[in-house]
């Protein structure tokens, strides 16, 4: 009896998962779809007004010499290789410990007490503000080598770029579903092996636009360069001494009042926003490829 009546319960589960929507849902479905597209384009109204106002602004000023030419000889080259260099040696030093403490917290870390003390530790790197990174790059770099420099810029954005990558990692990898961590057990695999070969390979995605976000935040500090790498109007030498990047290189010209000199601020800023785009692009590209290896 009760296995008759089970089946009648299954038969009207799937009855009402193939049947369409009633009027009132399907109104409320199309009711939610029309208000997230409504907000979607309020939200994208503001940043497609700043897109149009730089390019607007900077695209007159854009020409083939800026990209080989350092500032002293009116381009802006050397700017663009000490942010790529920055950014860069910020990126080899977060990216690796962030990764490893993001699996920490969410893998190995759950029960401990340590773990507590980490994620505070991270929640409160996320909301210092760049200049006091700054001061303490300073700090630590700046005033024991007794020069501005490369280096001292790349430390104090890995200190900005590692909470983010550690939280979203940690975040990415517990939006793994449980049931893979348990079938990789029941399959032999040990704790470490489940973790770094399921878990991790499975949370690239999400690891890695964390890291985008990461290296979109750093590329756009000002105050911290200002610090470490301080600026160049040449190439720089070598990475022990002051390096040229493009947020200075806007901060110092901002307030020129010369008509040239804006342009080139815009333009400057144009650049900006495509090393970030580039960036961001590049880790899509070798994520996607690595899913469909």
């Amino acid at each position: 009896m009760s296995g008759y009546i089970s089946s009648e319960k299954d038969d009207s589960l799937a009855q009402e998962l193939v049947s369409p929507l009633t009027a009132k849902r399907r109104l409320f479905a199309y009711g939610m779809n029309g208000l997230s597209l409504i907000l979607s384009l309020l939200a994208f109204f503001p940043l497609g007004s700043i897109l149009w106002e730089i390019l607007s602004r900077g695209i007159s000023g854009l020409r083939t010499e800026m990209f080989y030419r350092p500032l002293i000889e009116n381009g802006f080259a050397n700017a663009i290789l000490g942010t790529i260099l920055m950014v860069g040696i910020g990126a080899f030093l977060s990216i690796p410990v962030g990764i490893m403490t993001g699996i920490f917290l969410s893998e190995f870390g759950k029960t401990n007490k340590l773990t507590r003390i980490v994620r505070f530790l991270n929640s409160i790197l996320t909301g210092v503000p760049s200049i006091v990174v700054g001061m303490f790059a300073y700090g630590v770099i700046v005033l024991l080598t007794k020069k501005f420099s490369a280096i001292a810029g790349g430390f104090a954005l890995s200190v900005i770029m590692l909470p983010v990558i550690a939280l979203t990692t940690e975040e990415a990898l517990k939006l793994i579903p449980t049931h893979q961590r348990l079938a990789s057990a029941a399959l032999g695999g040990t704790r470490f092996q489940t973790t770094f070969r399921i878990v991790t390979k499975a949370a690239i995605p999400g690891i890695t636009t964390g890291i985008a976000l990461a290296i979109a935040r750093a590329s756009g500090e000002t105050a911290p360069l200002i610090f470490t790498a301080l600026f160049s109007q040449n190439w720089s030498d070598n990475l022990m001494s002051p390096t040229a990047s493009l947020p200075v290189l806007i901060f110092n010209l901002y307030n020129n009042p010369d008509p040239e000199v804006s342009t080139l601020v815009w333009t400057t800023a144009i650049i900006l926003l495509s090393l970030v785009l580039f960036f961001s692009l590049t880790s899509r590209l070798l994520t996607r490829k690595s899913r469909l290896n």
